[in-house]
C-alpha cells in the first residue's frame, strides 16, 4: 500500500504480486509523477488491473487518458460514472474561485491548477460501475464505501485487512486553500451538497479504520470516528 503526496492532490497505489490498482490519478498535469510513484515501486502502467476513483473531478482523474489505455478499467459508483463520462457536471466554476481569490491561498493554488491541466474538460468514456458488491476482486481487495456529497456519487476505499480507508475528498487534511491542517472538509465552494457531505462523515464514523487516506494532506493516524468529528464544522 502506497500513498502518494502530489503537489495539490494524492493518489493511493495497493501492489500484489505483479498487479497494481490505482486509486485516483491526479490532474493531467500530474501523469508524470503518477508514472514516477509507479516505477519506484518496481510497476509500469501496463501491469494497472483496474482504476478506482473517488469521483470525477479533474484533478483525480485527469491524468487517465494518457495513463492507461481502453484496456485498463475504471470503476466508479454507478452515479459517478455519469459524471465521468460527461453527462453532468459537478464541480467548482472559474466564477467560484475568482469571488473567492482574496482568501488566502487561493490565488496561487489557482495558478497551479492553470499550470497542470485543471481547466481541460476530462471524460471518461469507457468507465463502468464496480463489477460487484462488497470487496472488489483487486489488488488490495479494496471494499467501496458510497459518500454522496462533494459529488453525488463520491466513494470512499475500505480496506478492512488493514484498518485503511481512503476518503477522496469527503474528509481531507489539508488543502493549499486551507489555513489549518488536520482533518477537514474542503472549502464549501468545492462541495455539489456541503449538507450531504457533513450527514455523510456519520458513515465514516461507523467503519473500523485507524489509518486515514485523504485525497489532500498527509496521512491521519487515529480512528476515523475520531477524525470526521474532528472535520465536522
Amino acid at each position: 500500500m502506497h500513498f502518494v503526496e502530489g503537489d495539490a492532490v494524492n493518489w493511493v497505489v495497493l501492489a500484489d504480486g505483479d498487479a497494481v490498482t490505482l486509486i485516483d490519478a491526479g490532474y493531467p498535469g500530474d501523469v508524470d509523477a503518477v508514472r514516477q510513484s509507479l516505477d519506484l515501486i518496481g510497476y509500469r502502467p501496463a501491469q494497472i488491473a483496474a482504476v478506482l476513483v473517488t469521483h470525477g473531478h479533474i484533478d483525480h482523474i485527469g491524468s487517465l487518458p494518457q495513463l492507461v489505455s481502453g484496456s485498463t478499467p475504471v470503476y466508479l459508483s454507478p452515479t459517478e460514472v455519469r459524471h465521468v463520462h460527461g453527462e453532468y457536471r459537478e464541480q467548482a466554476t472559474p466564477v467560484d474561485v475568482l469571488r473567492n481569490v482574496h482568501r488566502p491561498g487561493f490565488l496561487p493554488w489557482g495558478l497551479h491548477v492553470l499550470r497542470v491541466g485543471g481547466t481541460k474538460h476530462v471524460t471518461l468514456p469507457d468507465a463502468a460501475p464496480f463489477p460487484a458488491e462488497g470487496p472488489l476482486d483487486l489488488p488490495g481487495r479494496p471494499v467501496p464505501v458510497l459518500t454522496p456529497g462533494h459529488t453525488s456519487g463520491h466513494t470512499c476505499y475500505l480496506l478492512p485487512e488493514h484498518g485503511v480507508i481512503v476518503t477522496g475528498d469527503t474528509l481531507v487534511t489539508g488543502h493549499p486553500t486551507s489555513p489549518v491542517t488536520g482533518p477537514q472538509l474542503l472549502h464549501p465552494i468545492f462541495h455539489h451538497d456541503l449538507d450531504r457531505t457533513v450527514e455523510t462523515l456519520g458513515t465514516l464514523e461507523a467503519l473500523d479504520a485507524d489509518l486515514v487516506l485523504p485525497g489532500h494532506g498527509r496521512v491521519h493516524r487515529g480512528p476515523i470516528a475520531d477524525a470526521a468529528a474532528r472535520a465536522r464544522p
